[in-house]
């Protein structure tokens, strides 16, 4: 299966030699600003796409946010913008990865191969799901035939990123896993994260899952170790 890859970037080096390395593997896609971008997403089967930050028409802030009310492909950023705000913002927006410029291509390279190769797992591993495709925690429900996640019966929104880790997290109520573990289940083999990405993507679920973010039930964090889904105890 070749797999199709938007790389939206106004610098056209950039382009060119991200194309070098990658379309070996892979079908590249070019777009030149965000507005080009978005209408090749719309249009076309796209796979995975690597989208500059900083483009003319709409940036890739804007630009992600446009894809993710339609679409939930992996993306990667590239940014000049190297401060933990941008990443951690970039992240919150949706996005599955951050690199900043300048970057090594072979960084490039295992990085897509490794998003695809978890999507393509995660998605193959829910095709075959027969039984234990509901997973109950008090009110929350995750639907792992239909990618979905319910509190008391109202769907709450989640990135692809966000599913994969309460789907780990919810398969094993009261275990506590380590950031790396984390990492290890929801990433694949390859470690692409510093810790405050994993920070990001919890504090997003709780705002998401959580009644009072602050005083979470479900979503725990066991100072020192990690992070656990907890059943809530009734009053």
């Amino acid at each position: 299966m070749t797999y199709n890859i938007l790389i939206a970037d106004d610098e056209s080096e950039i382009i060119e030699l991200l194309q070098l390395y990658l379309e070996k593997d892979f079908k590249i896609i070019q777009a030149h600003n965000g507005i080009e971008a978005m209408s090749i997403v719309k249009n076309q089967k796209i796979d995975l796409a690597i989208l500059d930050i900083m483009m003319p028409g709409m940036d890739g802030l804007k630009l992600i946010k446009k894809i993710r009310e339609t679409h939930h492909l992996p993306v990667i950023f590239l940014s000049a913008k190297s401060q933990h705000h941008d990443k951690i913002l970039g992240l919150e927006l949706g996005a599955d990865d951050y690199i900043t410029k300048p970057f090594n291509p072979l960084e490039i390279v295992a990085r897509v191969h490794a998003l695809l190769r978890r999507v393509h797992h995660f998605d193959a591993g829910n095709s075959r799901q027969k039984e234990n495709d509901k997973i109950d925690v008090g009110e929350l429900t995750l639907d792992r035939t239909e990618c979905k996640v319910y509190l008391s019966g109202q769907q709450i929104i989640l990135t692809r990123t966000e599913f994969k880790i309460l789907d780990l997290l919810m398969e094993h109520p009261g275990k506590v896993f380590t950031r790396n573990k984390i990492y290890e289940s929801v990433w694949g083999d390859f470690y692409a994260y510093e810790d405050n990405a994993i920070m990001v993507h919890i504090s997003n679920l709780r705002d998401k899952i959580e009644k009072d973010s602050k005083q979470p039930v479900y979503l725990k964090t066991i100072r020192g170790l990690g992070y656990k889904i907890e059943v809530p105890t009734k009053n």
